[in-house]
C-alpha cells in the first residue's frame, strides 16, 4: 500500500510525510468521510471509473455526516485524484479519497469544525483473493446485524460505520469464510461488509431494497449493465432462505468489482460455480473500466501524461 506521495490539502508530499497528530479528533470519534475508487490501464492510458459520481457520494457523505461543505469542491478534488495517479506513475491502481474531523469536536458536536482532505492511491488487485474472479466464493450470514437507518447514516460512507463491517468480517473470516452477508434490522438481507448483493432466480435479477444499503456506484452501473444485456432487475426484501434457493448469488463493489458466491452458510449456490447472469456483468463491467465497452466513453476519466508534473500552487496557498 505505499506509493511515492499522497495529496494532502492541496499539495502532494511525500509519503511518509502524509501523518497526522495523536490528537487529530477524527481518529478518537471515526468522524470522517471516505470513498473507494479505481483507476484502470485502457488502450488510451490510466482511467478512473466514474470519477465524478465519486466525489459526489463524497460530497453528499461529508453533509449527510453533518459538514456544510468541504474545503475543496469537486471538480478540485476530481483533478487531485488524477494528479495523485499520475504523480506517482500508477497505470491501475485503488485511489482512496478522505475527509476527517481535524479541528473541534471534542464536544461531540460536528458544528463549527474543520475537515481535512488526503487522498492516496495504491496497487490493489485481488480484494477477495486471485480465485475469486473465476471461481468465487464462500460466505456466511453474519451474527452481526446491519446498520439501522436511525442509528447510523446507511447512505453515507462514514468512517465510523466500518467497524460494524470488521466485527462481521472478521467473524466470517475466523469461521472459515471469505465473506460476510449482513441482515438489516428486520432480518432481511442487507449487503455485505464492503459489497452490495444480487440473487438471480430464473433469469430475473434481484437486490435489496435501497433504503437501507449504500447507493453502490458499482451496483448502479450492474444495473445499467444488466438492462443492456435483455435482464431486469428488480428491488425486493430478500430472506436468507431466498439466497440458498437461488440459482445465482453475486457481489459488487468498487473494490471486489463483481465476484460470485458460490456456497452460503455451507450451502451450494446453484451449481457450485460462477453462473451465466454473474459472468457475463463480470465481462462487460470488466469491458466497461477499461476503456472496452459502450459504456466507457460516460463512465471514465482519462487521467492523461501531463499531470504527472503539474501541481496547482493556486489550490495549495488557498486552503489549509
Amino acid at each position: 500500500m505505499r506509493s511515492k506521495c499522497i495529496w494532502m490539502n492541496g499539495k502532494l508530499v511525500p509519503f511518509g510525510e502524509a501523518t497526522l497528530h495523536f490528537m487529530t479528533p477524527g481518529l478518537h470519534y471515526g468522524i470522517g468521510v471516505f470513498e473507494g475508487i479505481r483507476c484502470y490501464q485502457t488502450e488510451r492510458g490510466p482511467a478512473v471509473f466514474r470519477l465524478k459520481e465519486h466525489m459526489k457520494r463524497l460530497e453528499m457523505s461529508a453533509r449527510i455526516l453533518g459538514w456544510k461543505s468541504l474545503p475543496y469542491d469537486e471538480a478540485e478534488l476530481c483533478a487531485a485524484a488524477k494528479l495523485t495517479v499520475a504523480a506517482n506513475g500508477l497505470t491501475e491502481c485503488y485511489i482512496r479519497p478522505l475527509a476527517y474531523l481535524a479541528e473541534g469536536g471534542w464536544n461531540l458536536n460536528i458544528a463549527n469544525t474543520v475537515a481535512h482532505v488526503g487522498i492516496a492511491v495504491w496497487e490493489w488487485k485481488a480484494y477477495l483473493g486471485a480465485e475469486a474472479m473465476e471461481h468465487g466464493v464462500r460466505a456466511n450470514v453474519a451474527s452481526f446485524t446491519r446498520h439501522h437507518p436511525n442509528v447510523m447514516m446507511t447512505k453515507a460512507k462514514v468512517a465510523g460505520n466500518y467497524v460494524n463491517s470488521f466485527l462481521a468480517k472478521s467473524e466470517s473470516v475466523r469461521l472459515g469464510y471469505d465473506e460476510a452477508i449482513m441482515l438489516d434490522p428486520q432480518g432481511y438481507v442487507a449487503e455485505c461488509t464492503g459489497e452490495n448483493l444480487f440473487m438471480v432466480r430464473k433469469n430475473k435479477i434481484f437486490t435489496s431494497p435501497s433504503a437501507p444499503v449504500l447507493d453502490g456506484i458499482t451496483r448502479e452501473a450492474l444495473c445499467v449493465l444488466a438492462g443492456d444485456h435483455g435482464y431486469t432487475v428488480e428491488e425486493r426484501p430478500l430472506s436468507r432462505d431466498m439466497l440458498y434457493a437461488a440459482d445465482e448469488v453475486f457481489v459488487c463493489g468498487t473494490a471486489a468489482e463483481v465476484i460470485a458466491l458460490r456456497e452460503i452458510d455451507d450451502r451450494m449456490v446453484g451449481n457450485g460455480t460462477m453462473g451465466p447472469v454473474a459472468r457475463t456483468l463480470q465481462r462487460a463491467y470488466g469491458d466497461a473500466v477499461r476503456g472496452k465497452h459502450a459504456r466507457s466513453a460516460e463512465w471514465l476519466d482519462y487521467v492523461g501524461p501531463h499531470l504527472a508534473v503539474l501541481q496547482d500552487e493556486s489550490s495549495s496557498s488557498k486552503r489549509a
